[in-house]
């Protein structure tokens, strides 16, 4: 069985689903540290009249010192939500399946997620169901493993009764091997693609938000994503 982890980044990118792809199971790292400064679990990228553009949810950090990602309370004061939905309206609304995924937008912000993890695990769930991919999600946060570094990707393959660890290309460099080979697990590596499809506004932008491959490609978007994905090394 192959296993690969990742943190729930906010509407990733489709090489997080290249991932999932790849793998019979993703475990969701909801438990490990917030990062500090800019991070994928809380922006990214979409597209609009003047090219890529970043979408940030704002979140309560300040005097909360670290934070585990599962811990981080979205901050809902201001009209943050109301901007989000309008600048994607202005980017998006002439994409051939705008409306499909703008309602699931609408519809998870009107909810008012407290944590921001809660968040971005609904619209990872819709942009696999979107993708047509049926691995099997699952949460550190209720594995009940309190360890770290290469000795929690371990523990995680070894509770979930995995033999094979997936990561991608660019972690092989501080992946180090002996720990899973002690464990009888084998290390595996892949790029991630970067799918180039049909886009709105100009010259082609790479990735993006998946929501922009979904809003410009709707029921293609699972085939162009796996004929992008190279294979696993």
């Amino acid at each position: 069985m192959i296993l690969a982890a990742n943190q729930p980044y906010f509407a990733p990118f489709p090489g997080f689903f290249a991932k999932a792809a790849l793998a019979d199971v993703l475990v969701i790292l909801d438990t490990v540290q917030f990062p500090r400064g800019t991070t994928w679990v809380s922006r990214n990228r979409f597209k609009g009249p003047q090219g890529p553009l970043w979408v940030t949810v704002p979140v309560w950090k300040k005097g909360l010192g670290l934070q585990r990602i599962r811990d981080v309370r979205i901050c809902h004061e201001g009209p943050w939500a109301a901007k989000l939905l309008e600048t994607f309206r202005h980017a998006y609304q002439n994409a051939p399946w705008f409306r499909e995924h703008m309602a699931v937008w609408e519809q998870v912000l009107e909810a008012r997620f407290e944590r921001l993890a809660d968040l971005d695990l609904a619209l990872i769930r819709h942009l696999m169901d979107v993708l047509g991919l049926e691995t099997r999600l699952v949460l550190l946060s209720g594995l009940g493993i309190e360890a770290t570094g290469h000795d929690l990707l371990v523990e995680i393959c070894r509770r979930l009764g995995a033999d094979t660890f997936l990561a991608q290309e660019g972690a092989r460099g501080f992946l180090q091997p002996d720990p899973f080979l002690e464990a009888g697990l084998e290390l595996r590596f892949f790029r991630p693609p970067s799918p180039v499809y049909p886009q709105l506004w100009g010259d082609f932008a790479g990735n993006l938000s998946a929501f922009d491959l979904a809003w410009c490609c709707g029921p293609k978007s699972g085939e162009i994503l796996v004929k992008s994905t190279p294979p696993i090394r």
